[in-house]
């Protein structure tokens, strides 16, 4: 049995630190088989994973003064407790709506690659943060003035759907499979603000073939899912980067819908570049998997398979 009183300031952190009917305390309680009892800012837990609880609740405390506290921010928490090999300290990124923990060592080692380097390329599963923490950082850059302008990326490859029969012109065509990121940024900048500054072009949403020919000074670019990139066209898009400008090209290498995979652009550059001082490449596994934990365990399983 293990003993905690937390340093609580009022009712409402406390509730935020619990959970809405104590919800955050019934997750603690499956995910690692313990009881918890609570009295105010006393709590009382049991089972063998009693001091794991604990230090989870400890962490959501320190959380709790400064964002109000989702299932996702319990379940990275539960996650860097329960982890082996994960670095005790956190990394942040800070934008003016949102704090975003930053808690595996994979993505920390990703996020401060973003920071270090001119080119960082993110390569692993879905749901490990590749887009979300790049976008993260991208917000972060243009709030710092660091950058002047955001650029998201995309190429255009038919994964399954005919992009031929969708309404619109190229750019309407490809906005819909752009729209994990498009929800970062409107939960990092606000819905009115993200249209705003996509009016001013601030923030510029592209096909990859709208690159060519271009030179992107003082700007963070994004290219997502660029596992389905020709070697060509990694090639054009790398070499767009201009002055003062960052790089974060993210993909997933077992989910490639070119005709031929093994002309895949990303595949091509993880070989030609790997020696390059300036270039980072993060990969991810399944364990960074940030997304239910249902998720991580599908991918596991696809992994088992394949091999």
């Amino acid at each position: 049995m293990t003993k905690l009183t937390l340093d609580i300031d009022n009712l409402e952190q406390l509730a935020n630190i619990c959970g809405s009917l104590d919800k955050h305390l019934e997750v603690i309680a499956r995910s690692l088989d313990v009881i918890i009892n609570n009295k105010g800012a006393e709590f009382t837990i049991t089972g063998d994973s009693a001091q794991l609880a604990a230090q989870v609740l400890e962490d959501l405390l320190a959380l709790s003064d400064k964002q109000t506290i989702g299932l996702q921010d319990l379940e990275m928490c539960i996650k860097a407790r329960t982890q082996d090999g994960l670095p005790s300290q956190t990394v942040n990124i800070k934008t003016r709506r949102k704090m975003i923990h930053v808690r595996s060592a994979n993505q920390q080692h990703y996020v401060k690659s973003i920071t270090d380097k001119d080119c960082t390329f993110g390569i692993g599963p879905a749901g490990t943060g590749k887009t979300y923490l790049a976008v993260a950082r991208a917000v972060e850059a243009l709030e710092r003035s660091d950058v002047r302008r955001i650029i998201l990326v995309r190429p255009a490859v038919e994964a399954g759907e005919k992009l031929g029969f969708l309404p619109g012109d190229l750019t309407e065509k490809v906005d819909p499979y752009l729209r994990p990121i498009y929800d970062a940024l409107y939960e990092m900048l606000g819905f009115e603000k993200v249209t705003k500054l996509l009016d001013k072009n601030v923030i510029e949403v592209a096909p990859l073939a709208f690159m060519r020919g271009r030179t992107l000074n003082e700007s963070f670019i994004i290219l997502d899912e660029a596992q389905n990139t020709t070697i060509e066209q990694m090639k054009m898009f790398l070499t767009r980067m201009g002055f003062g400008s960052k790089m974060v090209i993210t993909g997933d290498i077992t989910q490639i819908d070119l005709a031929r995979p093994d002309q895949s652009g990303l595949i091509q550059a993880m070989k030609v570049l790997s020696d390059e001082k300036q270039i980072s490449f993060c990969h991810f596994e399944s364990k960074d998997v940030v997304r239910h934990k249902l998720v991580q365990r599908i991918v596991l399983a696809y992994e088992k398979f394949e091999s």
